[in-house]
């Protein structure tokens, strides 16, 4: 079974490849938030997984309704047909009010029993669709009289002119029935250019989100696989890169090899590629260094400036080890790949779009 002590233990990823290794020993439920209304903790399409152990993973709250989710996955799995649960925290008779969770928002969950006759509800066929890196809608049929069903649909452009979403979780009508449609994407994939030590903690972080992390380094010395634990590394150097890895599937890169041929090579490398992030380690005087080295023409290097690329690195969280440079970089990757502002949710213009995502009024 895999060692959800070293994988990000509530990221969908490692839950497929959890239930697929044991996927016949056990009997298995999955539990997936269809609708909420108000505040919840998470939202449309959050998934977990019961098994009949009476174990979870996951989650679908803070961690206060998993267990009595997981006594109704039970009874789903002993019946064998799917069941749809409510919570409601404004409710003081319901059992999220007397848990506490404090949210005071309604949370409706599907719990569908993983069967062969049910061929597995697609769920081997989407593990294997995520990591070939393609996007996919992910169908789940709300039972009006405990019916099992799942399909995948592909994710394209046209996507919304389908009837599918191409970014959220959306409910829809068809042929009488009720189905949530959820977009799911391959994790993100993250290109460290360096495996010094300070590399160490940069990689962890983007492990510990479920990313996809590679690590390119030709020194003997660095990126020595103990040290970088998940991470596929290459040692060569980044010249020779495309030889090994499609470029294109890289979302994001950071370059902090602390030697300015090998991080002028990355970003020589990198400029074209259709990163959403770039990151140089280092202050704005390494970066004119490197770029000039880097044999790019000045305009390819201020569309660089102007566009992706990020240096210094990271949000001003106002560390400077190791560990809070991993982690300032990593919440500005994370914000980057979600289309965030990185601003406190206090700010006031967080809290009006706080307030509009929270009352099912004010939503699209």
């Amino acid at each position: 079974m895999q060692d959800l002590q070293e994988a990000p233990a509530n990221h969908l990823s490692t839950l497929l490849d959890l239930w697929f290794s044991n996927r016949d020993s056990r009997g298995w439920v999955l539990g997936t938030v269809y609708r909420t209304r108000g505040p919840s903790y998470r939202k449309a399409g959050s998934m977990m997984l019961c098994d009949d152990l009476g174990r979870h993973y996951g989650l679908l709250s803070g961690g206060c309704l998993e267990s009595d989710i997981q006594r109704h996955a039970l009874k789903a799995l002993s019946t064998g047909k799917a069941a749809t649960i409510r919570y409601d925290g404004s409710d003081e008779d319901d059992v999220a009010f007397q848990l506490g969770i404090g949210c005071g928002g309604e949370v409706e969950i599907l719990l569908q029993p993983i069967t062969a006759e049910s061929n597995y509800l697609q769920l081997g066929e989407l593990r294997n669709q995520l990591k070939q890196r393609q996007a996919v809608v992910f169908r789940q049929l709300i039972p009006a009289n405990g019916e099992t069903c799942a399909d995948l649909r592909p994710l394209h452009n046209e996507a919304e002119k389908s009837g599918f979403p191409s970014q959220r979780p959306v409910l829809a009508e068809s042929n009488g029935n009720l189905w949530l449609n959820t977009p799911l994407f391959p994790a993100p994939h993250v290109l460290i250019v360096g495996g010094g030590i300070d590399a160490r903690p940069m990689a962890q972080q983007f492990n510990a989100q479920g990313w996809q992390v590679s690590l390119c380094d030709p020194r003997p010395a660095n990126a020595r696989p103990a040290y970088f634990p998940n991470c596929i590394s290459y040692r060569c150097h980044p010249d020779a890169l495309p030889e090994k890895l499609d470029l294109t599937s890289i979302d994001a890169a950071v370059a902090m090899s602390h030697n300015l041929n090998l991080d002028a090579a990355a970003i020589r490398l990198l400029h074209q590629s259709p990163l959403r992030y770039l990151g140089l380690l280092g202050p704005i005087s390494r970066r004119d260094r490197v770029l000039a080295q880097s044999g790019l023409s000045y305009e390819e290097q201020q569309q660089l400036i102007r566009g992706v690329l990020r240096a210094p690195i990271g949000l001003d969280l106002g560390g400077e080890l190791p560990e809070s440079i991993a982690l300032a970089t990593c919440a500005e990757i994370h914000s980057v790949l979600h289309r965030k502002s990185a601003v406190a949710l206090t700010a006031p213009s967080s809290q009006a779009r706080l307030h509009m995502n929270s009352n099912p009024a004010l939503q699209e």
